[in-house]
């Protein structure tokens, strides 16, 4: 009987576990389209986060990791997936930036280094773990704030200049709005439009007074 349980133990902790993985999975599949909420959601979580900081006077040396954090992965979101200044990256699969007036003519969507989702979802779990680690003393190390967020502003600064400079220099907007698209593109109009009802419409008018063709007989108009 102990042997018996011993060994179920560990198999339904694992089905649990994978289920709650799954569960979870599923929830971050569906929320892939709900952009703004996402970023409602973290914005919320980081506001949390400073307003425990500000109430504690505490763990400053965790908000200036949460904020080198975030600035690295706003880095990678802002870059292109393949950098143009890469000499061994010659291959072309059409997700490199044009090189040629030719090529920069053709619509090509801008190809991230670090994807939205995977953005949002590295700076989701780094506000919610560094919310969670203000509830351990171990990571309230002493020390002069006015000094980190000071050199945080210079790094930003130093860090947004150079990749303002690198987009200056390779013509690249991170910003893809898509294709253009006319006006009632992709609606049928004219005779044909809109299959048997548009032809119908479209020689109605011209029998006034005649005879219409009905279910294969002809029914004359009063």
């Amino acid at each position: 009987m102990m042997e018996g349980s011993d060994t179920e133990a560990p198999s339904s902790i694992e089905t649990q576990a994978a289920n709650f993985r799954r569960a979870i999975q599923y929830w971050l599949d569906k929320s892939t389209i709900h952009i703004v909420p996402r970023w409602i959601l973290f914005v919320f979580l980081l506001a949390i986060f400073f307003l425990r900081i500000y109430l504690i006077q505490g763990y400053f040396i965790v908000a200036y990791g949460l904020g080198i954090f975030l600035l690295n992965n706003f880095i990678a979101f802002l870059s292109p997936l393949e950098d143009p200044t890469d000499v061994g990256g010659q291959r072309d699969d059409g997700l490199s930036l044009p090189s040629t007036a030719k090529e920069g003519k053709e619509y090509r969507p801008f190809a991230r280094r670090l994807p939205e989702f995977k953005f949002w979802m590295a700076c989701a779990r780094g506000a919610a773990t560094s919310l969670v680690m203000t509830f351990f003393s171990v990571f309230d190390v002493p020390v002069f704030w006015p000094i980190l967020l000071m050199y945080f502003g210079v790094l930003f600064f130093l860090t947004m200049k150079r990749q303002l400079a690198h987009m200056y220099k390779h013509k690249y907007v991170p910003i893809s709005f898509g294709k253009l698209k006319y006006k009632d593109a992709g609606k049928e109009k004219g005779e044909y439009g809109g299959g048997m009802a548009g032809s119908i419409g479209a020689t109605a008018p011209q029998n006034n007074g005649g005879p219409v063709m009905m279910g294969g007989g002809a029914v004359r108009r009063r």
